[in-house]
């Protein structure tokens, strides 16, 4: 992966980007995946979304506004476009109505309570940040995919951790 400085200084959403534009970057790039959903389920079978946060992401998510740089990410929104007042009215709508209407798919019922888990169990195996996201038809899991939030607001799937940590492991000639 190749990161300018363009990259690394940029204006943030929260006071730790690897707390907030991270996730927020993970659960728009899960999104786009439901969205996707490609061979393996019909997206329009889609009842929930649900973000499981783990590591330290737990631990400072309510006081970085982890959860919510979460749920935003599943509305769709990503850090290098946001539109703060805009996100905050569909925030506000969310919790008024008990429902998140992700772009190009089923509006669904979201209570951020019940779907954005807490898990103060150990981290993850691969990075203190992770987290583990799912799409739900009546409670069974369509996709699921585990995001760790790598620094900078740069995040990586677990089976990109798992390539990267094998390519330094493989002798060299």
């Amino acid at each position: 992966m190749f990161i300018s400085v363009v990259d690394i200084f940029k204006i943030g959403v929260g006071p730790s980007s690897s707390h907030t534009m991270g996730p927020m970057t993970a659960a728009a790039a899960f999104l786009k995946a439901v969205q996707d959903g490609g061979a393996a389920f019909d997206p329009a079978t889609l009842t929930a979304l649900e973000a499981e946060l783990c590591g330290s992401l737990v631990f400072t998510g309510k006081g970085h506004a982890t959860d919510r740089a979460v749920i935003l990410g599943l509305m769709g929104f990503e850090p290098a476009s946001l539109n703060a007042e805009f996100a905050e009215a569909r925030l506000t709508e969310m919790r008024a109505t008990g429902r998140l209407a992700p772009p190009g798919l089923p509006e669904v019922a979201f209570d951020p309570e019940r779907h954005v888990i807490f898990d103060y169990g150990p981290p993850l195996a691969m990075h203190a940040n992770g987290m583990k996201l799912r799409a739900l038809s009546n409670g069974a899991v369509l996709l699921e995919e585990t995001y760790y939030s790598i620094g900078g607001g740069f995040i990586a799937t677990e089976s990109e951790m798992l390539a990267s940590r094998s390519r330094k492991s493989a002798p060299l000639g």
